[in-house]
This record gives structure tokens, sequence and C-alpha cells, in this order.
């Protein structure tokens, strides 16, 4: 676990860019033409980062648990505090302070905010500003359930038939994005606003977004727990990542119209295992995403969760003062200059409160476990 994956890297770049994209092109924003044509299907970036959480934390885990340690909760959730609530905190104190920076006009409640609850019962249209906190609610409903999950399983000696419970989770999933079609979506599709409904009850909601992250905690157990079987399959790393490709190439065939009744149940599970393929590619030896080492997919990489929080705020702002400038917002130039300034902005967030924060952590949990060591000795 202490080796370097670039290829990971190479997928967050990926991810962030597609996202950045999608989000570049919704009415809120003035855009080029030309872009639609690309970022479409940009809203499945986030589904790939889930992907790669499920691996991620999961392998941690399992990688604790293989070798006898037991997980240890304090260090666990200590780890996911410092990563994840002070950039987050800090973002959320701007756009409540500091209204120019919102990219619509009404904030959710800062209760829902700080409770990671804004993705349940989710109104884009009164309360669509920061609406992309949702995916992070998502994580963090992930962040505490799974090690109880697995300190439950252990207890109980159900570890090893652990898998059933992974498949009996994606059963339910489709029976609850079915039930939630049905019941919820169906009987509002004749209004006006019938797509902030299917949005509010099929996409926002944890329970019907947990394919990714199961897919990608599979792939942990996977790499963790079998080891024999994944070094046969990571021989053929790059055929990994064309079947994930075309997996995916199906996907958006299936959710080009993303709110009919087939990419509502069945799209999120696809898009996932298209992603699972090619993230067991990037950690495959021999596949061309892990040989292939970018300083610059490593750099946007570690921008990623700052450009991930700022981003719909600094295009916002840039597009603004452009328009000030009176300098076209729907051009390509007008992009290139909000892409600069939301690199800009997480580099600077990186800096100013991610690294020092990452570096507490690291300190936090050495003195730990220094006054551990000296606990022990006789």
């Amino acid at each position: 676990m202490d080796k370097k994956l670039y290829g990971l890297d190479h997928l967050r770049a990926f991810a962030i860019s597609f996202v950045f994209l999608f989000h570049y092109q919704v009415p809120v924003f003035d855009y080029p033409e030309w872009l639609p044509i690309i970022a479409k299907f940009g809203w499945t970036g986030v589904d790939l980062f889930f992907v790669l959480s499920g691996f991620l934390i999961s392998s941690q885990l399992f990688f604790q648990i293989k070798n006898g340690v037991g997980i240890s909760f304090k260090d666990f959730f200590v780890k996911r505090f410092f990563r994840i609530l002070p950039a987050f905190w800090f973002v959320t104190a701007i756009y409540y302070l500091f209204p120019f920076f919102r990219e619509r006009e009404a904030l959710p409640s800062l209760w829902k905010l700080l409770t990671f609850t804004q993705n349940f019962d989710l109104n884009l249209k009164d309360f669509g500003t920061f609406s992309h906190a949702w995916s992070l609610c998502v994580e963090e409903h992930f962040y505490l359930l799974l090690p109880l999950f697995l300190y439950f399983l252990l207890n109980t000696k159900f570890f090893n038939k652990s898998y059933w419970l992974l498949i009996i989770f994606v059963i339910l999933g489709f029976v609850i994005r079915f039930y939630s079609w049905e019941k919820l979506y169906i009987p509002t599709i004749e209004n006006d606003n019938s797509w902030l409904y299917w949005y509010k009850y099929i996409y926002y909601p944890t329970y019907n977004r947990l394919d990714g992250l199961l897919i990608g905690v599979s792939i942990a157990a996977l790499y963790q727990f079998v080891p024999e079987l994944w070094n046969k399959i990571s021989k053929y790393g790059n055929l990994l990542l064309i079947i994930g490709l075309l997996i995916l190439l199906g996907a958006y065939i299936l959710c080009i119209e993303e709110r009919s009744f087939y990419a509502s149940i069945f799209g999120f599970p696809i898009i996932g295992l298209g992603y699972g393929f090619v993230v067991m590619a990037a950690i495959s030896t021999e596949s061309v995403l892990y040989k292939w080492n970018s300083k610059t997919t490593t750099f946007i990489a570690s921008l990623s969760y700052g450009i991930y929080l700022t981003h719909k705020g600094i295009i916002h702002v840039t597009q603004e003062f452009l328009a000030y400038l009176n300098i076209d917002t729907k051009s390509t130039f007008s992009m290139l200059i909000c892409i600069i300034t939301c690199v800009t902005a997480a580099y600077l967030l990186h800096q100013i409160i991610e690294k020092p924060f990452m570096k507490l952590r690291t300190r936090f949990l050495s003195e730990k476990k220094l006054l551990l060591e000296f606990s022990k000795m006789p």
C-alpha cells in the first residue's frame, strides 16, 4: 500500500477534468457552442471518483485486516477528518460570507452542508448553489458506514462470506431505484419541472449511488485477499482498459437520455462497472496506465479535491470579471481563462489549507504512535 500508483493519478486527473467540462456547459454559465458535444457524459466523472474512493479506502482497511493489525476507528476517522473537512469548511465559509462567489442565488441550509445531508431532498431550483457537494455527502456516508460494517463482519465471523453482502447491496440498488422511479419520479413526470424531481429522487440520494463505491470495494477485496487471482488478471491490464472503455461506450449509448427508465435503473451500475475495469487496468503492472508516469496528471490529481470544491464559484467570478472587461464569455479563450483561474484557486487552497492540515495529520498520528510505543515499555 506504500507504492505510488501513478495510474490512479491519471484517472483522478481525467475525472476532475470531465466533471469540470460538464459543469462548465450547464445553463448557469456561458460556454462555447462546441463544448456540449464532448462534455455531455462528463457527469460520470463523479462515478469514477466513487470507484476510486471505494478502492482506495477499502484497500487501506483490507490491508490492515489481512496483516492482523485490526481497524483503528480513531486513526481512520482522523485521517478522513484532516483530509476532507478543513478545505470543505473553508469553501463553505466563502460561499456563505461572500455572496458574489455564488454561482446561483440560493444556498442550501448550512446545517445540511455541515451534516452532509444536502443530497437528500435536494431542490436544484431553489437551493442549487454549491449543489456539487452532493457527491461529497455520498462519500462521507461511505466513510462512516464501511468501517462499521467491517467491524460487524469481523466480530460476527461473517467476513469470509461478506461478498454476499456486496451482492445484496447491488440488488437492493436496483430495487430502490425502481421504487424511486415508479413511486416518486413518475407521478411528477408531467410537471414542467420534472427534471428537478429526477435529480431529487434518482440522481442524488446515497442509496441510489452506491454502485461505483461497491465496485471499488470489490476490486480492493480481489487486490488484497486473492493475490494469486489478481496476479493472473493483472497480466492483461491493457485488455482490461479496452473492456472498460467498451462498457463505457455502451453506457454512453444507454444514457444519451439520462432520465430514461433504463438509464435511471441500469445506468449507474454499468458506468461503475466500466470505470471499475479502467481502475483495474490502472493498477495492473502491464498496462499503459500503470507504466506511464506523468508529472502533469500527478499535479492535477493533487489539486482535484480543491478544483472540485471551488470550480463553480471560480468560473462564476471569472466570467463576471470577463464580462466587465467586455470579453466574450462564450468564447474558447474565456474558457481557457476559467481553467487557469480554477487551477490557480485550487493550488492556493492546496497550499494554504490542505497541505498544512495534512502535515498536522501526519504529526498527530506520529505522536500517537510514539505515545503508544512508550506505553508498552516496561
